[in-house]
C-alpha cells in the first residue's frame, strides 16, 4: 500500500486485514519508498496512490514494472484525468480506483485483478 495520507493508508489496510485470504506486507507514504519495498517483497499485488511525495505514482509504477515484474498495479487514487488512467494503463497497471469509490469498489477490484483482468471504476474513460 503505497499512500501519503496516514488515515486512508490505515483505513485501507484495515479493510483489506478484515479479509482473511489478503494480507497487507507493507505500507510506504511515498514514491521511493514504495520502489525500495516493492523489490524487497515483491508482492502479488501493490496499491499505488497518483500523487506521492518523492516520486509520483506513475514515475513509481514504471521503476516497479522493472523491479517487481510480478507484482500487480491497482493505482488508487483521486486523480481522474483520463490521460492519466490511460498512462497508468499503458504503463501496465491491472486497475485503476477512484478514492471517493474505495469503499464498493476496492474490493471488487482487488479480487478481479487476483484472477488475471483488470478493473476500472465506473465513470472512467467514458
Amino acid at each position: 500500500m503505497v499512500e501519503d495520507f496516514a488515515p486512508f493508508r490505515e483505513f485501507i489496510c484495515g479493510t483489506i486485514g478484515a479479509h482473511p485470504d489478503l494480507q497487507v506486507v507493507g505500507e510506504v507514504s511515498d514514491g521511493q519508498q514504495a520502489l525500495h519495498e516493492a523489490e524487497i517483497l515483491q508482492p502479488d499485488l501493490i496499491l499505488l496512490d497518483v500523487r506521492l511525495p518523492t516520486l509520483n505514482g506513475i514515475d513509481a509504477a514504471r521503476h516497479i514494472r522493472r523491479l517487481a515484474p510480478k507484482s500487480k498495479i491497482i493505482f488508487l487514487t483521486q486523480e481522474s484525468a483520463v490521460e492519466v488512467v490511460q498512462e497508468a494503463l499503458n504503463l501496465g497497471a491491472c486497475g485503476y480506483v477512484l478514492k471517493s469509490r474505495a469503499e464498493t469498489d476496492l474490493e471488487a477490484a482487488i479480487e478481479t485483478v487476483l484472477k488475471g483482468k483488470n478493473f476500472i471504476s465506473h465513470g472512467l474513460l467514458e
